[in-house]
């Protein structure tokens, strides 16, 4: 009985030997005897071909496999460039904020503080546009203020860096944006007759954004907010600031319905 018992069980393990996968381990994959240069180099390949995908994957593996040294911080700042290049922007901000935390003292920490602007930049215009019928307070600005932080860092941190000036024309577009999606909100409030939100709302575009061609519509809710409310002094006092920077504010179309045109137009 116990041959019999101890055939079948050497039977039976062999069938399972006969049926059962072999170990693939890292057989298949033909990056695992690449050093960290030639990982990089090859990452880098797929990266100047466009191939962002993949260029993402090999940055991913060398990081993986060879955390230290120059090529693992290289290619964390490329690899939050491809995310942005892919058009996804969470990850390449993610990216570039660790590059950032774990490198604060490399030589291209400025590169990673654009690369993050960057990555929320495209888009604001129709993002921040006005919708007929849509109120205004839900749309969220978070992308662009965001965006702007990073581009603000960058100017202050690092003024004589090469990308400085172009952070410097985008912190004047998205300000100018940011300035407007406000505008159209305390023009919103003005209309639906919540006079002190919309004051509130321009005497916040006059602080935050005092060079913005929004000040002067800012202004005039302010007279309208306050004259609806019968609060005369504060009405006159806005009237007189309005008038006195008649010449030096510019004008716009949020109020008023006429397109706007200097508000975005030097960067298009």
């Amino acid at each position: 009985m116990r041959h019999i018992l101890a055939v079948f069980l050497l039977l039976t393990l062999t069938a399972c030997s006969m049926f059962s996968p072999l170990p693939t381990g890292d057989a298949s994959d033909s990056t695992k005897n690449l050093s960290a240069e030639e990982l990089y180099h090859q990452a880098k390949t797929e990266l100047d071909d466009g191939s962002f995908g993949a260029a993402i994957k090999l940055y991913e593996t060398l990081q993986s496999r060879y955390p230290y040294g120059k090529y693992a911080q290289q290619s964390m700042l490329e690899m939050a460039y491809a995310y942005y290049r892919q058009g996804e922007p969470d990850p390449a901000m993610s990216t570039a904020d660790r590059f950032i935390k774990q490198f604060p003292n490399n030589q291209h920490v400025d590169y990673a503080y654009y690369v993050k602007g960057l990555a929320t930049f495209n888009g604001e215009l129709s993002m921040l546009s006005s919708i007929a019928g849509q109120d205004p307070s839900e749309r969220d600005p978070q992308a662009a203020q965001d965006s702007f932080n990073a581009f603000k860092e960058l100017v202050t941190r690092f003024p004589n860096s090469k990308y400085t000036p172009d952070a410097r024309l985008r912190l004047q577009y998205l300000t100018n944006a940011l300035a407007r999606h406000e505008l159209h909100v305390a023009a919103y409030y003005l209309r639906r007759g919540a006079y002190i939100a919309a004051v509130n709302r321009s005497q916040g575009i006059l602080k935050q954004y005092p060079n913005s061609p929004s000040t002067h519509e800012a202004l005039q809710i302010m007279v309208d907010a306050y004259d609806a409310m019968g609060m005369t002094e504060l009405r006159d006092d806005a009237k007189r600031v309005l008038a006195n920077n008649a010449a030096s504010l510019p004008g716009g179309s949020v109020y008023d319905g006429k397109p706007a045109k200097s508000w975005w137009q030097f960067w298009k």
